[in-house]
């Protein structure tokens, strides 16, 4: 049977260096809660990783779509979409993608003085259900900007920042009520046209089907499709595909992502498909759209 540790179309990974991980272990403020790896594997086809030699991190991990599996203390716990759990660090473990519908997931390895208190309520799978007020794309925004601040260099500021975020990520987990209230209380009465369009940002990543989005909404499918046409003067799933291709063009705005990396990012895993979409939407290739861009800025700038 094939296994990978890693290696998987559309990764990105980052290891902090050692000289950096004693600064952080050092500084008062860092030593709390720091991050020493961070990644993201999507469609992670063969995945497994066994540690028989315990290591003395703790390793977060949440799998935003497929299925995959953990063992740790001679248990081992099946993974779906939107769950996540948090290995004890100093504890052999062994963890896996499903065989025939691999994990999408995003991993955290941290420590610090205040590791333990996160990782203690997390050590069986965790379910974040999906719904109106979930904010999981809020989630997703907030790796995403621990990534690209530790990307842009280990200066002290930057690492304390991402330690700041990471902390507040964790935060939104441990008091999921808490952070799910902030908008409810505040939310006006939401119609199912904003409900289907909100469900869909927050799956930006997956493959939702007409039958997927209609169901959480609570419409059959052909009733669904009908009244959402009327009300967007667009299909549903033509709708969601213009989303898709919104959140693309922010990447390659704002990140230096390749377009191999952007299409697993936006739930396309077949990347010339993804060019084609990405055409019919925005009349252009994703490199001419980039390269497009930059011409502007750099005009902008003179």
């Amino acid at each position: 049977m094939i296994k990978r540790k890693d290696g998987f179309n559309g990764e990105r990974t980052l290891v902090l260096p050692v000289s950096i991980l004693k600064e952080l272990e050092a500084d008062r403020m860092a030593s709390i809660l720091y991050i020493t790896d961070i990644g993201y594997y999507p469609k992670a086809w063969y995945h497994f990783r066994e540690r028989s030699e315990p290591i003395d991190q703790y390793v977060f991990i949440y799998c935003m779509e497929g299925e995959g599996w953990y063992r740790v203390r001679n248990h081992e716990y099946k993974i779906t979409a939107n769950q996540y759990f948090i290995l004890p660090a100093g504890e052999a473990h062994a963890y896996g993608a499903n065989a025939e519908n691999p994990w999408t997931i995003y991993w955290i390895h941290f420590k610090g003085k205040l590791a333990s208190e996160f990782a203690l309520q997390a050590a069986c799978p965790i379910e974040i259900k999906p719904s109106i007020h979930s904010r999981i794309s809020n989630r997703i925004d907030m790796f995403e900007e621990i990534f690209h601040t530790l990307e842009m260099g280990y200066s002290r500021e930057n690492l304390l920042y991402a330690c700041s975020v990471f902390y507040h990520y964790l935060g939104t987990l441990r008091y999921l009520q808490q952070y799910r209230d902030v908008i409810s209380r505040h939310a006006e009465k939401i119609d199912f046209v904003t409900a289907a369009i909100h469900f869909m940002k927050e799956n930006i990543e997956k493959k939702l089907s007409l039958s997927e989005i209609a169901w959480h909404i609570g419409y059959s499918p052909s009733h669904f499709s009908v009244l959402f046409n009327q009300r967007t003067g667009c299909p549903p799933l033509a709708y969601f595909n213009q989303l898709k291709i919104q959140k693309a063009c922010q990447m390659l705005d704002f990140t230096d992502m390749k377009i191999n990396q952007i299409c697993y990012k936006v739930g396309i895993a077949d990347c010339y498909y993804f060019s084609r979409l990405f055409h019919k939407v925005m009349g252009m290739s994703p490199i001419e759209y980039k390269n497009y861009k930059e011409r502007i800025t750099s005009c902008c700038s003179r």
